[in-house]
């Protein structure tokens, strides 16, 4: 059982974003928190970081990362391609 609530896990999950966001606009991307359901963060990369061959290792060595050290080491980052959003329940 996972120790934290989706609702309590919102503002640190936020926080890991806003560490990562500036390395992702630089490069004229983004990254867009679409909702925590049952432990599982589930973010969109937007801008160039949607089609950027490096965006698997963007979210594994830095957004999950980031969760993984910061709030939990079995939380879990779930990446929403564009028009999969439904699929997800977003």
């Amino acid at each position: 059982m996972f120790p934290f609530t989706d609702e309590e896990l919102k503002k640190p999950v936020e926080i890991c974003i806003q560490k990562v966001r500036p390395t992702l606009t630089l490069d004229g991307g983004d990254i867009t928190l679409l909702g925590i359901k049952n432990s599982k963060v589930y973010v969109r990369l937007e801008g160039a970081c949607k089609s950027c061959s490096a965006s698997t290792n963007t979210l594994k060595y830095g957004v999950e990362k980031c969760l993984k050290e910061d709030i939990h080491p079995d939380i879990k980052l779930i990446n929403v391609l564009y028009g999969q959003e439904e699929q997800f329940g977003f």
